[in-house]
């Protein structure tokens, strides 16, 4: 039998075990088993065109720090935590280079008025996915990681660095909000 065909059989914990300890076979079957949670993450956090690009990160990174692993929760709970870390990365990466964008606007456009930015939504267009787009950050995430991945609250708590009973509350008043809007429309 090959060590891939007994991997399937191994809980995740013991999977990063053994990839810490440099077990490459157990790394790429965390990486097959989880990669499509991640993926669909990243997209309903509203990523549009940099999915791929913040999974491979995100595995990355578990490479890197696994090392430092310690089995003291869940394994998808350390694995959801990094992947909030390179969404959070990615989100000051966007804001300096737009800063700099918006820097050599000014400059180039020195003694003009700056152009405005144009927000507009079509009325009924939109669907569920940009209704969960248009919820403020900390209510998307909890939404994503409670209903969509399908953590329990704890677990959300551990990953958002947040209290049980803030989880509770975001929850609550993201699925308010979606009802609102499902209303409206």
């Amino acid at each position: 039998m090959t060590e891939r065909a007994k991997l399937p059989d191994i809980d995740d914990v013991t999977l990063m075990l053994q990839a810490r300890d440099d077990n490459e076979a157990a790394f790429a079957e965390l990486v097959r088993r989880h990669q499509k949670k991640v993926l669909n993450y990243f997209t309903r956090t509203g990523v549009q065109y940099d999915c791929e690009d913040l999974v491979q990160q995100t595995f990355l990174r578990l490479y890197r720090y696994r090392k430092r692993y310690v089995a003291s929760a869940k394994f998808t709970t350390f694995l959801f935590l990094l992947a909030r870390q390179v969404w959070i990365d990615e989100l000051r990466r966007r804001k300096r280079h737009q800063r700099l964008i918006d820097e050599l606007s000014a400059e180039a456009l020195a003694g003009q008025p700056a152009p405005m930015a144009v927000h507009s939504a079509v009325a009924g267009s939109m669907d569920l996915a940009q209704a969960l787009a248009s919820l403020p950050e900390g209510l998307r995430q909890v939404v994503e990681l409670g209903v969509y991945q399908d953590l329990p609250y704890e677990e959300v708590s551990k990953i958002l660095g947040i209290p049980v009973g803030t989880v509770k509350s975001r929850m609550f008043n993201a699925l308010k909000k979606l009802r609102e809007f499902m209303e409206k429309r």
